[in-house]
């Protein structure tokens, strides 16, 4: 499925109640159709959801801009939307189970404006990759009846969430619903990979204000192709302008056409903060934090890290600020984490550079952790990046309740 914005979780009471508004229940028998068809999405998701994907972008090229094209060769846009369907149909009796997946999908959805109507695409192509892929023996016409009950009813749940959250931000301070034209006021190179853009709004009024660790959607045209995408807000709220710092991706074309193209008084329509990846997915405001970051996963940790410096509440706290990237050519934000170090005596400072020393590895990082482990972790960087760091700080002996990351793109499973 195709994340939102929101001041807090989604909570468990709000979800509940948008489940029992929604459309009528599934029958028992629907229930358990859904229920038989677990093993098969176990076994066979993701060949059922790439052939959705393949029905979809090519015959409905509206649904196109939303996509990210290399997300899609990788297999990771196929895999995240099985792993959704799984849970779906593993948890249509205890939809309760299911509230921070929905968070999730919310947050993506309306930050690339995700509109009721594409949800009707979508259900269409699923039901006939379904009756496709496993054949209309298995997928008989009960089969599709159930799916199109059961998918009809988690649309209207997001639907129903999603307009509440657009219109929710839209009447906060500075907001907005939909698109709003901001232009480029800085372009400031951050390292030889990195350059950030500072966004101010085209109608010189006040933006609302954002959460650290959020991200914005962008709405643009390259080479003539309408594109979305989102990007890390990297640096804490402050009434007036956004800054993100976007990393040149080999045959990124987003990424290059900003590089290369956009300009300082050049416009970009974006669309208001979102994500759920914030410093409240943390329990605790006295622990020591942790961020553990690599290459360009530095960027919503670096608003994460002025925003927890700046709080009254958590400026004394203690904080480690470990750094991962191939050199110190490619690191972005080095001056600023040293200055904000000198200036704070509870911030330490690390950094690997693996070109160098190699990647950072448990015995390294045991050095660089509190002695007690006890502190709360955010950790981000690539899915490879993350699966080491995640398995080192368990065996390091971190509680896992206070691990906390977020994927750059469709979400993937750290258990490898």
């Amino acid at each position: 499925i195709l994340r939102m914005f929101t001041l807090r979780k989604l909570s468990l009471p709000r979800f509940t109640r948008a489940f029992s508004a929604a459309r009528k229940p599934l029958t028992v028998e629907e229930t358990a159709i859904i229920k038989a068809t677990v093993p098969i999405l176990e076994t066979g998701g993701e060949v059922l959801t790439k052939h959705f994907y393949g029905i979809m972008l090519k015959e409905h090229p509206v649904v196109l801009p939303y996509f990210n094209k290399a997300h899609q060769e990788s297999g990771q846009q196929p895999r995240a939307l099985a792993n959704a369907v799984l849970m779906y149909a593993k948890n249509i009796e205890k939809m309760q189970n299911l509230g921070p997946l929905v968070n999730q999908i919310i947050h993506k959805h309306v930050s690339l404006d995700i509109k009721p109507e594409h949800y009707q695409v979508v259900g269409s192509c699923l039901l006939r990759a379904i009756r496709e892929v496993l054949g209309p023996e298995v997928a008989n016409d009960a089969v599709i009846s159930a799916w199109a009950s059961a998918y009809g009813q988690l649309a209207d749940i997001l639907i129903g969430l999603e307009a509440g959250l657009i219109d929710e931000k839209a009447k906060a301070a500075g907001g907005w619903k939909s698109g709003r034209e901001f232009i480029v006021k800085e372009k400031i190179g951050e390292s030889s990979v990195i350059t950030s853009f500072v966004l101010e709004a085209a109608d010189s009024k006040p933006v609302v204000a954002h959460q650290a660790g959020q991200y914005l959607g962008l709405h643009l045209t390259v080479n003539g192709d309408e594109v979305r995408r989102n990007y890390s807000i990297s640096d804490v709220t402050n009434g007036n302008t956004y800054r993100i710092s976007v990393k040149r991706e080999s045959g990124g074309v987003v990424s290059n056409h900003l590089h290369d193209n956009v300009m300082v008084g050049d416009k970009l329509e974006l669309y208001p903060p979102s994500g759920e990846f914030t410093l409240q997915a943390a329990a605790s405001t006295i622990k020591p934090l942790v961020f553990l970051t690599a290459g360009v996963g530095i960027t919503p940790a670096m608003a994460m890290l002025q925003e927890s410096l700046r709080n009254e509440s958590t400026a004394q706290r203690e904080v480690r600020f470990i750094h991962c990237v191939r050199s110190k050519e490619e690191q972005a934000f080095y001056d600023t984490v040293s200055d904000l170090a000198a200036k704070h005596s509870n911030l330490q400072q690390y950094n690997c550079y693996s070109k160098e020393q190699g990647r950072l590895n448990e015995e390294k990082l045991a050095e660089w952790l509190p002695a007690d482990r006890d502190a709360e972790v955010f950790l981000l960087g690539t899915q490879a990046f993350m699966v080491d760091m995640r398995k080192a700080l368990l065996n390091l002996g971190v509680p896992a309740t206070q691990l906390h990351w977020e994927f750059f793109g469709p979400a993937a499973s750290l258990d490898v």
